[in-house]
């Protein structure tokens, strides 16, 4: 069973494939956003622990976005969920209750997409997935075993309909023949309405254990998805950008690797019913400021 505890020790065990920071040694406690509004010109919001837990909008969370549009701040929701497509993603937001325009949301998928090259792909992703999105060949990977051999490539969207029977087809498939394997989603876990979901990151880090050079990652803490949001703010410097999450090794490490500034939110991701300084000091990752919420 997916614990705080095993994640983050997970997290901890690859995270030499992650970008290189410097140690921290402290944060600084704030009560809401709104405390250091005037030193952020740009929020990047992480979405799964911050904004929601599962299908469910973290109480406050609207409110608060429209609070620091009205101070002048530009909001940005950057999430590693490549389950679906980005009209998917930005009906998810808006079915939530948030108030978002369509360009203020980027996801983990869209980076995966700008680097597939030629061939047939092997896609994992969900059954109700189009895949319309995909601007390559591609076929979906099952119980088949003969098709896992038959493709060029692999892309791995979505856990939704994976098994360990499937994994282990994957891992049979890489050990004949080893190919490049793209992680649409970096995350080993998200928190949900009942503990914890697999994530694609889980899996692919498995593969990595075995063909490190073979697996790419995309989405947080990997740079690919912070040059989207930088590119969607091309006047702002990096050091005025802040990016509010609840997983250290992700959002943190991530944003604290492109120079932005760092909050950490606590109360419902996935340090949810823990105290997140003995996990600061072990990784030695501090955001800038942690809250409970936003």
């Amino acid at each position: 069973m997916l614990t705080t505890q095993s994640i983050f020790d997970r997290y901890q065990e690859v995270r030499a494939r992650f970008p290189h920071v410097m140690p921290r040694d402290g944060s600084l406690v704030i009560q809401s956003l709104m405390d250091i509004a005037d030193q952020v010109d740009a929020f990047v919001f992480d979405a799964f622990g911050v904004l929601n837990v599962g299908e469910t909008m973290i109480p406050g969370a609207d409110t608060r976005l429209d609070q620091l549009r009205e101070r002048g701040c530009e909001i940005r929701i950057l999430t590693n969920a490549a389950s679906y497509d980005r009209s998917g993603a930005i009906a998810k937001f808006k079915r939530l209750g948030l108030r978002m325009k369509d360009e203020e949301i980027i996801t983990s998928r869209e980076a995966a997409l700008q680097h597939l090259g030629s061939g047939r792909w092997g896609v994992i992703a969900a059954d109700t997935d189009p895949l319309t999105d995909l601007p390559v060949q591609v076929t979906r990977l099952k119980d088949n075993s003969d098709v896992y051999d038959e493709v060029d490539q692999f892309l791995f969207l979505s856990t939704a309909d994976w098994t360990t029977a499937r994994q282990n087809l994957l891992m049979s498939s890489m050990q004949r023949r080893p190919r490049n394997l793209l992680i649409g989603n970096a995350d080993l876990a998200a928190p949900r309405d009942d503990g914890f979901s697999v994530e694609p990151g889980h899996f692919g880090h498995q593969i990595a254990d075995l063909f490190p050079d073979r697996v790419q990652f995309f989405g947080k803490p990997f740079p690919e998805v912070y040059e989207l949001i930088e590119a969607s703010l091309p006047s702002l410097r990096p050091d005025r950008i802040a990016m509010c999450g609840d997983t250290l090794h992700t959002d943190i490490l991530g944003a604290v690797a492109r120079g932005w500034q760092t909050v950490l939110v606590t109360q419902d991701g996935l340090f949810a019913g823990h105290d997140t300084q003995p996990f600061s000091k072990q990784a030695r990752l501090f955001a800038d400021w942690r809250l409970s919420r936003i």
